[in-house]
C-alpha cells in the first residue's frame, strides 16, 4: 500500500502570488502522480472575487491529475463580518463558499487512507483572542467539537487505512518566526495526538517544516507559493508518501535560476501507529 499526497499551501492569489511558482507547480504535479492534492488554506490574500477566480482556475488545472482537497485559511475569512457573533459565522465564508462549495471541513476516503480536516480559521473569535492586536484575525484555534468529529471519523476507519488530518495553522513553532499558529497550542497539540491522526498537514507560517509531534504524529508544514516567503528563503512545497511502515515528507524547493521545483530534503519516519501495534503484538506474544 502506497498513498501519495502533494501538499501545497498559502498561494495567496492576489498581488503577492508568484505566477512563476504557480505555473511550475502545474507543470510538475502530473509527474509526481499524487492520489490527492491538498491545498491547506490561504487561497486568497484579501478574500476578493478576482483572487478566488484565479484560485479556482489553479484548482481546476490540478484536478486534471488528481482530486483536490481544499480548506480555508485565515486570509479566506471575511472576519470583519459580524465578529464575535456566533450566528453570523457563515457570512465570514460567503465568498469562499461561492467558489469552493459549502463544506468548510471536508472529508475524503480512499481504500488506503482517510483524509479529514478541522477548521482552524475563524476570524476574530473568543477562541483565538490574543494580547497582540495584529494577531486578532491571524491566530487560529482548534475547537473541541471539531477535533472530536475528526477523531470519530478516524476511529471508524479500517485499521489498514492511514489517517490524515488537514488544518491551516502551523501546529509546530516556526523556526524563523518563533510563532505558533494556533492559540492554546498545547491543548491543540494534545487534541491532535488524541484524534488518532498519523499525519497532520498544515501551512500558514510560510516556511517549510517536518517533524514528529509528541513522537506520535508526522507533521508536514508546507511553505508558501507567494512572494512572502519566510526570511527570503526559496518557496517549498511537499509530497507526502505513506506506505505500510513509513511516512516520507519530500520537499520540493524552488530553483530560481532554472525556474523549476526540484526535490531537496527528504524526511522519513516510521508510522507511529504501526510501531505501537508492533509493540503490543510483541508484548502479547
Amino acid at each position: 500500500m502506497t498513498f501519495s499526497i502533494v501538499h501545497l499551501s498559502d498561494p495567496h492569489f492576489g498581488n503577492v502570488a508568484d505566477l512563476q511558482l504557480i505555473q511550475a507547480v502545474e507543470d510538475l504535479v502530473p509527474d509526481l502522480e499524487p492520489r490527492l492534492t491538498v491545498l491547506s488554506g490561504d487561497i486568497s490574500l484579501r478574500s476578493r472575487h478576482g483572487e478566488y477566480q484565479a484560485a479556482r482556475a489553479f484548482v481546476r488545472e490540478l484536478e486534471r491529475t488528481a482530486p483536490v482537497f481544499i480548506i480555508p485559511g485565515n486570509h479566506d475569512v471575511q472576519w470583519w463580518w459580524r465578529p464575535f457573533i456566533p450566528f453570523g459565522a457563515q457570512a465570514k465564508y460567503r465568498k469562499y463558499v461561492r467558489y469552493f462549495g459549502p463544506v468548510l471541513a471536508p472529508t475524503v476516503k480512499f481504500p488506503e487512507a482517510v483524509v479529514a480536516s478541522a477548521l482552524t480559521s475563524h476570524g476574530i473569535t473568543w477562541g483565538s483572542l490574543t494580547y497582540r492586536v495584529r494577531d486578532l484575525a491571524v491566530k487560529g484555534h482548534l475547537p473541541k467539537k471539531a477535533i472530536e468529529r475528526v477523531g470519530q471519523i478516524f476511529a471508524e476507519a479500517d485499521p489498514e487505512q492511514a489517517r490524515v488530518l488537514v488544518v491551516h495553522h502551523n501546529v509546530l513553532r516556526g523556526e524563523l518566526s518563533q510563532r505558533m499558529g494556533l492559540a492554546r497550542w498545547r491543548q491543540a497539540q494534545r487534541r491532535i495526538v488524541e484524534s488518532g491522526a498519523d499525519v497532520v498537514l498544515c501551512g500558514h507560517d510560510h516556511q517549510e517544516q517536518s517533524d514528529l509531534l509528541n513522537g506520535k504524529v508526522v507533521v508536514s508544514c508546507s511553505g508558501t507559493l507567494c512572494t512572502r516567503t519566510r526570511g527570503g528563503r526559496p518557496a517549498v512545497f511537499h509530497r507526502v508518501t505513506i506506505d505500510e511502515g513509513s511516512i516520507s515528507v519530500e520537499q520540493y524547493r524552488w530553483e530560481a535560476n532554472h525556474r523549476v521545483f526540484k526535490r531537496s530534503d527528504v524526511y522519513t519516519y516510521p508510522r507511529p501507529r504501526r510501531m505501537d501495534e508492533a509493540e503490543v503484538a510483541t508484548s502479547v506474544g
